[in-house]
């Protein structure tokens, strides 16, 4: 079990944060072990043709039997929304010495793999060449596997972020964590990760503790070292329909009259949902969702209202009667 120890400082400083580096790694996971998660199946399934001229053995070794990953390659993330080229520009300035010992420690007991064994090299040159060529893999694995879908699965996660401030500002810290996994409790001041191969209690001191959403972690990762300052990717929700094609109203009269972005959108609205969750639904921009609900706000199609720092969005009744009438004359 790892345990955080938060004070009332860092349970103040509890923030989120995106990392495309996060993910880029742990989809790595799914390559290597399908069965981890049956979601992920059709994105394997177009991506692994794609990955003939990688070095797929390099590649597969940066995840450990135990399925840990080298703290190196997964740096605090600065900022909100850090680009992937920011992120791995910091892994290219990690110390040989670091590289070599997070290495070690992330496939221990077991020894490392062929192709990781530069990293025991006595000469730092070795080691940084390891490195090098790492960070050189990832750019190019990032490329194929991750960036074309980068913006659908932001929005999956933004969308989460949104649902746990919510749960942050309705119950503290214990709703906040109630929900995110079962392998977490929330208990006297401290988040404990059941069912961790590592055993440490990490005192925050101050560091507060930084949380980040991860359609690809089938369960908490919290790093690996409790040198680490205090971190938690946990799974993001959402996750069942992100490889989903995106559902097509059949309204047709009212596809006629508002035109089929506002159709569609007015026919989503059937629940209260905020910008965000509404975009990650339907696939679009939160900005474009933005311009069409003004306009149904506007007309007086749907009602909006405020809860904590998010704005909700759902059919009025006279929403309701034009969806439902539009659906009744359909064809």
């Amino acid at each position: 079990m790892i345990s955080f120890v938060l004070g009332v400082e860092d349970l103040a400083d509890t923030r989120f944060a995106l990392s495309p580096l996060h993910e880029t790694l742990l989809s790595l996971r799914v390559l290597q072990d399908p069965g981890l998660s049956a979601l992920h199946l059709p994105w394997r399934r177009s991506v692994i043709g794609r990955l003939g001229a990688l070095d797929t053995g390099l590649l597969m070794s940066l995840v450990a039997q135990r399925r840990t990953i080298p703290d190196f390659l997964t740096p605090q993330p600065v900022g909100f929304a850090p680009g992937f080229e920011e992120q791995l520009a910091v892994v290219r300035q990690a110390p040989p010495a670091q590289v070599r010992h997070d290495l070690l420690l992330a496939h221990a007991p077991d020894p490392l793999p062929e192709a990781l064994r530069a990293a025991t090299a006595a000469d730092d040159a070795a080691v940084t060449g390891l490195r090098d060529t790492i960070c050189g893999l990832l750019r190019r694995y990032w490329e194929v596997a991750i960036e074309p879908m980068w913006p659908q699965i932001r929005l999956v996660l933004e969308a989460d972020m949104t649902y746990r401030a919510r749960q942050l500002a309705l119950g503290g810290a214990r709703l906040l964590f109630a929900d995110m996994h079962p392998n977490l409790r929330w208990e006297r001041g401290a988040l404990h990760i059941d069912k961790m191969i590592s055993e440490h209690r990490v005192a925050a001191s101050g560091q507060g503790l930084l949380l980040v959403p991860s359609v690809f972690a089938h369960k908490p990762a919290p790093p690996v070292s409790p040198e680490v300052p205090p971190r938690l990717v946990y799974p993001s929700r959402g996750v069942a329909t992100l490889w989903e094609p995106a559902a097509a109203a059949d309204m047709t009269a009212l596809v006629s009259l508002l035109g089929a972005p506002r159709a569609r959108l007015l026919g989503l609205l059937e629940e209260p949902l905020a910008t965000v969750e509404i975009a990650r639904r339907l696939r679009v921009t939160p900005s474009a969702v933005s311009q069409h609900l003004r306009v149904l706000h506007a007309t007086g199609l749907v009602n909006r209202a405020r809860d904590g720092r998010q704005v909700l969005y759902r059919r009025s009744t006279l929403g309701d009667q034009l969806a439902a009438r539009a659906s009744t004359t359909t064809p």
